[in-house]
């Protein structure tokens, strides 16, 4: 595409998310908290996939896995009587966003615990688990092929 065709598709498309927003987020991406990058590089080999500092609306949420609607805030303690985070977690949940917050020093204490966590709320979200999971082929001997 070239400089003149790029300039007019850029002027007639409106974008998804303001250019404004998607800096902030990216901002935010680059100057995580040491609880944030522990959480996401213990969630980033999981699925349901996660997405970090992901615009919704007028907000930019810590974690959100869109396949389940679920928003994971990692917060200090100034969050814990937050009145602009209930008003944002009202906001969310009209939009249909499941919000769990997970305190940093939960992550601090124990990261695998709190991702395993923020996982099985994930799994609640997207209609849990099967009660009877396929048993694993570990430990099996392999069949030679005839």
């Amino acid at each position: 595409m070239g400089a003149r065709s790029a300039l007019c598709y850029s002027r007639t498309m409106s974008r998804r998310v303001e250019v404004a927003v998607t800096e902030r987020a990216r901002a935010l991406r680059n100057n995580a908290t040491r609880q944030e990058r522990k959480i996401w590089e213990l969630l980033s080999r999981y699925r349901p996939k996660f997405t970090r500092q992901f615009p919704i609306g007028p907000y930019i949420v810590d974690f959100a896995c869109r396949q389940a609607k679920l928003v994971v805030e990692i917060d200090g303690g100034q969050h814990a009587e937050s009145q602009r985070d209930i008003v944002r977690d009202q906001w969310l949940a009209e939009q249909g966003w499941s919000v769990f917050r997970v305190w940093n020093n939960d992550v601090h204490a124990n990261p695998h615990g709190a991702a395993e966590a923020i996982l099985a709320r994930a799994a609640e979200c997207l209609g849990g688990t099967h009660p009877e999971p396929l048993p694993s082929r570990e430990g099996r001997k392999r069949r030679p092929i005839a």
